[in-house]
């Protein structure tokens, strides 16, 4: 096989089936996440073009409805993260001691910030991993990770800065629509 070969092979399964695998897309995931699914899933093929069969149709619809519910998992995922923090927060402003609004004032913070930062700053204070380990889990460099880290830290710093004072004597309610974003 020359170098020009895997290429040409690629661009061939790319412009026959791209309708077909981004038809498939929009009716499993909608319009919004299509072209998001068709990329991620030629990218596994031209990454795994080696185990791409003849006929590839079977095989790059079973990549895209792998890569759908990758992406559902991950939803459903960061949603129940999103719900169990703010679920402490709520937990956390009903009890009297002083040292709670400081934690519910953190947990919401914490709540506030994206998956990347969330998970570096718990990695190393909930889980006790050192930055080399956590870095290992993320699956980046040791100084990469330490960069994250310290911007996670700056955000999550503004974050509780620009939160809203807590009145202590006034447990929070939330309702049930406000619970469930």
């Amino acid at each position: 096989m020359t170098h020009d070969e895997p290429s040409r092979r690629f661009t061939a399964i790319y412009h026959r089936h791209h309708r077909q695998v981004y038809a498939y897309a929009v009716s499993r995931a909608g319009r919004a996440l299509a072209d998001d699914v068709v990329a991620d899933t030629f990218l596994v093929a031209w990454r795994r073009l080696d185990a791409v069969p003849e006929g590839p149709l079977p095989w790059l619809l079973g990549v895209a409805r792998n890569v759908i519910r990758e992406r559902f998992r991950d939803d459903v995922r960061q949603t129940g993260l999103a719900l169990e923090l703010r679920a402490w927060a709520v937990e956390a402003d009903a009890d009297v001691a002083d040292g709670v609004a400081d934690r519910a004032a953190m947990l919401a913070a914490l709540a506030g910030l994206a998956e990347d930062d969330r998970e570096a700053l718990t990695l190393t204070a909930w889980q006790g991993l050192s930055a080399r380990d956590a870095a290992r889990v993320v699956g980046c460099s040791t100084a990469t990770f330490f960069v994250r880290l310290h911007r996670a830290r700056r955000r999550l710093e503004q974050a509780m800065s620009d939160a809203a004072p807590v009145d202590r004597r006034r447990p929070v309610r939330l309702t049930a629509q406000e619970y469930s974003r």
